[in-house]
């Protein structure tokens, strides 16, 4: 039974959604919280599930020596080592649509708050104070919104924009022009929203590229008496230049939910009139924190128990119901990258997968992933499928991918064709009715062999003999042969044979059987199938 730690406060619910699964689950919400005991402890279990409290850094990574899946309750993975998780080959799962709504009302909530200073207002009128006049705002209706970052949070905040009569202009470079259509919002380029925009609302992730979006340059091509709404991630603004801003009257007001540090005990916004500030709020209501709480559960036992992986952020996501559909195509996948990998020694410069038939109408991304996995996996042996496309990545593998219709009798297939400084190899393979991988195709030359845990792959000229001589070297040294498969591509050619063994093949037969002229290589094989 897999095991599962939570070490941060998760709703009673979710726990009881491990235990209803199959999982063991252990509770300890203040675990996190306490680095060394954490780390002592983690060792212990297949899953993690935390919230922010629970950092998650190499070290801790590299004690878990059983970890699988990360959950984490919520749509931030800040506080999670991704690139090192993934090298470990850990998925790491968020969930990103439980706090959705709950964050884009925030942000509206914000804009309302900032359009008629009602904090101030709150804090005079508590006072004893009635500065009726002092309070002066100004209307959303027929002001123009603009939302920066139009994907799951930023398009509610776009339908509500348009529900209040505003004009909404979004940036987001993957938003297409029927999605904002579709949306009622206009999509426009960042230099087009900033002069145009009465509100500007960030809804972007924080990457390289958006990193101090808002900037001074960004101020400068703004509206005088714009106003500014972050509830996505502290370090989209840069807070000096915003500072800077709200000083000289570019800016009328902000409103800010997360900053560049947080805790934000002590920030050069703090105590600035023209700012409405909250401490990270975005996804605090009741709804939004037991919606992420019973999906990080559901998620992370349904990879532990079924192998599904939904909303990850490292690894293809592939669904409970196809799941036991996709799982022998991607043993499948990674034979045929085994394969390739064992009998290539040179560096690998290229990769393409071809997906012929039903295979091209799968999941694709999760079938590279394994036959990048097994190709790799001769040389890094705790290489898996969440670390394999970095691995490839960093090897400066060039990979490429190609779906075609049924081509030929199998109703799907795949093929592998790697190239090296000095050859190319390829390999196809098929799974029958019985689930199991096929080899059908190897250098171009049509066979048909099982696949075993031990093999012996050959090639020679044909010529008579070849299975004689084989038959032979095997039987006066005991080795055994379960199945024995031939192929070449013309009477006179090139031939191969492929042979699968009961045990490993010994290195002693081998060189006999490398020391005949007659066969030009022969490279014991290993696969991890059970048959």
């Amino acid at each position: 039974m897999p095991r599962v730690l939570v070490s941060d406060k998760l709703s009673p619910t979710a726990v009881q959604i491990f235990k209803d699964r199959g999982v063991e689950v252990d509770y300890l919400p203040d675990l996190g919280k306490d680095k060394e005991a954490l780390l002592a402890k983690i060792g212990e279990y297949d899953g993690l599930a935390i919230r922010s409290a629970t950092k998650v850094t190499e070290k801790l990574i590299n004690a878990a020596t059983n970890l699988k899946v990360i959950g984490r309750a919520g749509i931030g993975v800040d506080n999670v080592d991704i690139p090192a998780a993934s090298r470990r080959g850990i998925i790491v799962m968020n969930t990103p649509f439980g706090n959705s709504i709950t964050t884009a009302e925030h942000a509206v909530a914000l804009m309302f708050a900032l359009a008629r200073q009602l904090p101030e207002a709150n804090a005079s009128t508590q006072a004893g104070k009635w500065e009726k006049n002092r309070f002066m705002g100004t209307e959303i209706t027929g002001k123009v919104l603009g939302v920066i970052g139009c994907g799951n949070i930023g398009s509610i905040v776009a339908s509500r924009g348009v529900g209040l009569r505003m004009k909404v202009l979004a940036y987001d470079p993957f938003l297409s022009e029927a999605r904002a259509t579709e949306l009622g919002v206009e999509k426009v380029e960042l230099d087009e929203l900033f002069p145009r925009a009465d509100f500007i609302t960030l809804h972007t992730p924080m990457t390289d590229k958006t990193r101090g979006i808002i900037n001074a340059d960004a101020f400068a091509k703004m509206k005088k008496g714009v106003r500014i709404i972050n509830c996505a991630r502290g370090g989209l603004i840069v807070e000096a230049d915003l500072v800077e801003a709200l000083k000289s009257g570019k800016v009328a007001g902000a409103a800010i939910d997360v900053f560049e540090t947080e805790p934000a005990t002590d920030n050069p916004l703090f105590g600035m009139e023209n700012v409405v500030a909250t401490p990270h709020l975005g996804a605090s209501t009741t709804e939004a924190q037991e919606n992420v709480a019973l999906q990080v559960a559901e998620q992370m036992a349904d990879y532990l128990v079924k192998g599904a992986v939904s909303n990850a952020i490292n690894m293809p996501s592939i669904t409970a119901e196809e799941a036991p559909r996709l799982k022998p195509f991607i043993k499948l996948a990674e034979v045929l990258g085994a394969f390739v990998g064992q009998v290539t020694e040179e560096p690998i410069q290229e990769v393409e997968i071809l997906f012929d038939g039903q295979t091209a109408t799968m999941n694709t991304r999760a079938l590279i992933s394994a036959a990048l996995a097994g190709l790799i996996r001769p040389q890094v042996a705790d290489v898996n499928m969440v670390s394999a496309p970095i691995m490839a990545k960093e090897r400066g593998i060039i990979l490429s991918e190609i779906k075609r219709d049924k081509s030929g009798v199998f109703d799907g297939y795949i093929s592998i064709t790697v190239k090296t400084a000095k050859q190319t190899r390829s390999i196809a393979g098929t799974c029958f009715s019985d689930g199991k991988p096929r080899f059908i195709q190897i250098k171009g030359i049509n066979l048909d062999a099982e696949v075993g845990q031990h093999m012996l792959y050959t090639t020679n000229a044909d010529a008579p003999g070849i299975i004689g001589l084989l038959g032979t070297i095997c039987g006066k040294n005991s080795v055994n042969i379960a199945n024995f498969a031939l192929g070449r591509n013309q009477p006179g050619g090139d031939a191969i044979a492929l042979l699968y063994l009961d045990g490993p093949f010994p290195e002693n037969v081998l060189a006999e059987l490398r020391s005949d002229e007659r066969i030009d290589s022969a490279k014991p094989l290993s696969f991890d199938v059970v048959n």
